[in-house]
């Protein structure tokens, strides 16, 4: 299985890439599949029915929205989410929906909306769509949404495939361990590692301008973040906070607080994170990194850098990234990126290694060094349970983006401090991680139907 740093870091919308991103694409992959097959002028209804976790919290999430608009057509990295609301709203008034933007199509939402709380067998994530035809059903296929956005559907499950792409790549590795070997064998950093292996899908310019976009969609959500304020969306009434934190920091503000006075950097560094995450409650645009859930805590800690440090350059957000994504594609690889599957330590552990690990590489770490940042962020995040109030990715989410945010920044400066060698590995924490959300009791992944979703609610 080959994974490239762009299948980690995808321009989409919020406010959930396992089940609001991914759900849409499965979706448009089924248009797809109709279309390939010569089917879709002949569908007469189509049945949407969705499964385990994306049932549990798919409303918070924005699932059912995000399949209609799959279904009529839209990818999530082209969608604008403006359109999404009056789409919805057009199709309830006339029970049909435009499939392939085009042929309109019944749809009942009562009847061809069903939440199942039961599992499938291969993930807490799955779907399947049905489509009918006036004699009979057409073509039906089940699809898994195994965190980031990653798709996969039946055929690739029941063969084991988390993902179908066999690129061949110079620098091939499984392990840390073996990341690390690789390094020292051909005397390569580890951004220079990840630099060549992208090589095997694109040339090294299109690489570049690829992740300089990237870097260009985390700014451009960070300032709508900025910019906007009032309640976020689902309920809950919680307020935006971004902007009315970032206008005191632009202020300079003077503070008796032996934090505030002490701890400024670290402010900025809170309210890009928040900025990015209520954006992703909103539904906004945003990068996923390697997640929704999680996606301000790349974005805040390279915007760290690039603000403070003097001499910072795009060739710097492209090392971070590509230093970022061997982290993440170990934690993909070796246990989940899915918060459904590990809770939230697959989430924002994940990311908070691998912001700690690209900070590390940008300073001047050893590979060792690098591996020990992305251990030390990880560790520390061992256990996180994934206990949405509400189904929505607003309460802890979005706090807790900005403090692993901060952790991450501190893990690269511990690491930094000595010499690479640790007593746990980067290997054992990851494993460390896989083992403890197989331990989780189903309540704690990404349900709401447990810890502070329950005991606030009842508070």
């Amino acid at each position: 299985m080959a994974i490239s740093v762009f299948d980690l870091f995808k321009i989409g919308i919020g406010p959930s890439s396992s089940h609001t991103v991914g759900p849409m694409r499965a979706a448009n992959d089924f248009v797809e599949s109709l279309r390939g097959a010569d089917l879709l002028e002949r569908v007469a209804r189509i049945e949407v029915q969705l499964y385990g976790s994306l049932s549990a919290t798919g409303i918070g999430h924005g699932t059912d929205r995000a399949v209609i608009m799959g279904l009529m057509g839209e990818r999530p990295e082209h969608i604008d989410p403006a359109i999404i609301s009056p789409c919805i709203e057009e199709l309830l008034e006339a029970q049909a929906l435009l499939l392939d933007g085009r042929l309109a199509t019944p749809f009942v939402w009562a009847r061809d909306m069903q939440l199942y709380e039961h599992s499938l067998p291969h993930h807490p994530n799955a779907m399947r769509l049905i489509a009918h035809g006036h004699a009979g059903e057409l073509y039906r296929n089940t699809y898994y949404s195994v965190g980031g956005g990653f798709v996969i559907d039946e055929r690739q499950a029941q063969a084991g495939e988390l993902d179908s792409d066999t690129t061949r790549l110079p620098y091939d590795f499984d392990s840390a361990a073996e990341l690390l070997a690789l390094c020292r064998l051909h005397g390569l950093r580890i951004s220079e590692l990840m630099l060549a292996n992208e090589q095997a899908w694109r040339d090294e310019q299109t690489i570049r301008d690829g992740l300089w976009r990237i870097w260009e969609a985390m700014r451009a959500c960070v300032d709508q973040g900025f910019d906007k304020e009032g309640m976020l969306p689902g309920g809950l009434n919680v307020r935006r906070r971004a902007k009315r934190l970032h206008q005191r920091l632009i202020a300079v503000e003077d503070s008796p607080s032996l934090i505030a006075s002490t701890f400024s950097a670290m402010d900025w560094v809170n309210v890009f994170a928040l900025a990015v995450n209520e954006e992703n409650a909103a539904g906004g645009r945003m990068v996923t990194a390697p997640t929704n859930g999680a996606a301000g805590i790349i974005p805040a800690v390279l915007h760290y850098y690039m603000k403070f440090q003097p001499d910072a350059c795009e060739r710097d957000v492209v090392d971070f990234l590509l230093t970022a994504g061997a982290v993440g594609i170990l934690c993909k690889k070796n246990a989940s990126i899915s918060g459904a599957e590990v809770g939230c330590q697959g989430e924002v552990g994940s990311a908070c290694a691998m912001a700690a690990a690209g900070l590390a590489e940008l300073m001047g770490g050893s590979p060792e060094q690098v591996e020990n940042a992305a251990e030390i962020g990880l560790e520390h995040n061992l256990g996180l349970t994934c206990d949405p109030i509400g189904g929505l990715v607003q309460v802890p989410c979005i706090e807790r983006n900005a403090i692993a945010s901060v952790k991450a920044i501190n893990a690269a400066q511990m690491a930094m401090r000595g010499d690479g060698e640790h007593f746990v590995s980067l290997d054992k924490a990851i494993r460390t991680m896989r083992d403890t959300g197989a331990d989780m009791q189903d309540k704690y992944k990404e349900t709401s139907r447990g810890g502070l979703a329950v005991n606030a609610i009842e508070c």
